[in-house]
């Protein structure tokens, strides 16, 4: 067996009674933590790490991603949401799968960098990312998307391809590689693909994670096409119903059916706001979800949209915007933003039992520095961490007990290379499209 004692720390375990630790230990034991508060003397340690000056809190849960989208990163700015999105998919079609191994690096070093120990991954060539994710040491829910021949991006796969790098997956038996199916959107795939997808799901007991209701022009083509809302169409198909559950990510535009709905359902809905400001998307209160009870968790989206990976920084936004848009500086009170994005986001990915500092728990935890100008004075802990934390403040990171990143220095993945190849395969994708 293999113990790390952490002393001298301040906890926030994020427990359904919001337990806090002040001056406290926490104890490591093959991947789970053992003790949390007090320890016996004498109790017997591998490593002993003093965390004074440091809070620990369960990592962040990226909730909607497109991690390998980095590699586009100010390719098109300053652009309406449809023009973005021609203009996106017009690169991806240079893609190849060296490009997405790299960008898919670089993107999990700056998850690592920012606190992020899991995150939900929709884009193509996953195959190169779930190596990537084996390296890296990170929990990940992989997902390939999926279009209509002639909708999107070219790299999409088809359900059929899909599956079968699904089935190699799981025949791998890593516990920190989960998958699900991903049609992309209702606007880009048809409803027999849809209905395709919901059976697969079903007779392989997968999820569903695809994108929802992003704005009002897609609720008026669904409704054109099949009488219904954008919820309500998936709904009626079934997506809402497979085994391992749905992620509808953004589900913007939504009336109370909608709504009633995706709560009947159990629907994880990731909020993206960086995304929706940059490109100019209204959205609305979350107010009339939260009170209903919508599972509500907390996502980048892609790094060409928000610009970042930094959870923290889209914990912050969601606080601001969300109180602003109520006109109500209650809104989102105490520490219920960092449970959207720790507790809420690992129930989404499949990995239940993370999201929380308690005894049992598997040890996905990240340490965030206190001693910075920014986090003092600690009148409100919680509050510091949702308003004044940034992703450059996380020390360490820890899954399922392993280091990813020990005093700022990430221990699974050769950074200097990954800057380098990223850099250079970026420059290569120009190339080739000004050829």
């Amino acid at each position: 067996m293999t113990t790390t004692h952490f002393r001298n720390l301040e906890i926030l375990t994020l427990d359904q009674a919001g337990t806090f630790y002040h001056d406290a230990s926490l104890v490591v034991t093959d991947g789970h933590i053992t003790h949390l508060g007090q320890v016996p003397d004498g109790l017997p340690a591998d490593e002993t790490v003093d965390g004074r000056g440091r809070v620990a809190m369960p990592g962040l849960f990226n909730a909607h991603c497109h991690s390998p989208m980095n590699l586009l990163r100010g390719w098109a700015e300053d652009m309406s949401f449809p023009d973005w999105l021609q203009q996106i998919w017009v690169a991806e079609n240079q893609l190849a799968a060296e490009d997405v191994y790299w960008a898919a690096a670089l993107a999990a070093l700056e998850m690592i960098r920012t606190g992020i120990v899991a995150y939900n991954d929709m884009y193509f060539y996953m195959d190169q990312v779930a190596e990537v994710a084996r390296h890296s040491g990170m929990k990940a829910t992989l997902c390939w998307t999926v279009f209509d021949p002639g909708q999107g991006s070219a790299p999409g796969a088809t359900l059929e391809q899909t599956v079968e790098w699904i089935q190699g997956l799981r025949a791998e038996g890593n516990p920190r590689l989960k998958a699900m199916l991903a049609p992309h959107a209702p606007y880009t795939c048809s409803q027999p693909l849809l209905e395709r997808a919901v059976e697969l799901a079903h007779s392989l007991n997968l999820g569903i994670h695809t994108h929802l209701a992003e704005s009002q022009d897609q609720v008026d083509q669904s409704l054109r096409r099949y009488g219904l809302r954008p919820v309500q169409h998936l709904n009626r198909i079934g997506a809402f119903d497979v085994p391992g559950g749905c992620v509808a990510a953004h589900t913007l535009y939504v009336d109370r059916q909608d709504i009633q709905l995706l709560v009947e359902k159990g629907v994880y809905v990731p909020h993206c706001p960086i995304t929706y400001m940059k490109l100019s998307m209204p959205f609305f209160s979350l107010k009339p979800l939260l009170e209903a009870g919508v599972r509500l968790c907390l996502g980048s989206d892609g790094p060409a949209s928000n610009a970042d990976i930094d959870l923290f920084a889209v914990v912050r936004q969601t606080a601001l915007t969300q109180k602003m848009l109520q006109a109500d500086p209650t809104m989102l009170p105490g520490d219920s933003l960092l449970r959207m994005a720790t507790q809420a986001g690992a129930q989404a990915l499949g990995f239940g039992e993370s999201g929380v500092l308690k005894i049992g728990a598997p040890a996905d935890l990240i340490l965030v520095n206190l001693d910075a100008p920014h986090m003092r004075p600690i009148h409100n802990l919680a509050a510091n961490l949702v308003h004044s934390a940034k992703g450059s403040d996380v020390t360490d990171v820890m899954v399922d007990g392993q280091w990813l990143m020990r005093k700022r220095e990430v221990q699974t993945l050769d950074e200097e290379r990954i800057l380098y190849e990223a850099e250079r395969h970026a420059r290569a994708l120009i190339r080739r499209r000004s050829s």
